[in-house]
């Protein structure tokens, strides 16, 4: 009869030793600002990321997922091999898709930078090392990532895009920042 008292504790203290471990392994809102900070600026400093590369992720907790698009499968494993090496980073899922080789989309992505980037109203975002609009282009379709100031500028970006030959469609995904 002595006994079930004594496994009855056993049986709390295991499940409180459970909860406990628990909460240890969830990251502090601190450590996931921390990483989603680092992993940005890991991915923003890849040497081979142009404008014709999209990159984003996803932080949940000690996990990573990087997604988006890129020319070269280098940068697809760059990109999963910097953020593996940030501290608490304890699992990387790399859904990157690396785009096709085509000439015609070479051709393409040249043709819609001169179209964006040469446009006096939308020249200010080729400031920087990193321009803000990103040219994806695959299979012939061009996509438009990243921020602009304005929709004025967001449409005439999707104007100029829609005006180069040999585009079959333009999906204009680009975010308006308010100020």
């Amino acid at each position: 009869m002595k006994l079930r008292p004594l496994l009855v504790t056993c049986v709390v203290l295991a499940l409180a030793s459970a909860a406990l471990s628990r909460q240890a392994a969830a990251p502090s809102a601190a450590a996931t600002a921390r990483i989603t900070k680092e992993v940005g600026h890991e991915l923003r400093m890849l040497p081979y990321f142009t404008v014709f590369d999209n990159l984003s992720y996803k932080v949940d907790g000690y996990n990573v997922t990087l997604m988006g698009q890129v020319t070269r499968p280098t940068l697809k494993s760059d990109s999963e091999n910097v953020v593996k090496r940030i501290e608490g980073v304890e699992h990387v899922d790399n859904q990157i898709e690396v785009l096709p080789l085509s000439p015609n989309d070479e051709r393409i992505r040249r043709q819609l930078y001169r179209a964006i980037y040469g446009y006096p109203g939308l020249q200010k975002y080729a400031m920087g090392v990193q321009q803000s609009i990103r040219i994806i282009v695959k299979n012939g379709n061009a996509t438009l990532e990243g921020v602009v100031d304005n929709e004025g500028d967001k449409n005439i970006a999707n104007i100029r895009a829609r005006s180069v030959s040999g585009v079959f469609s333009v999906t204009n995904n680009l975010q308006v920042v308010k100020p």
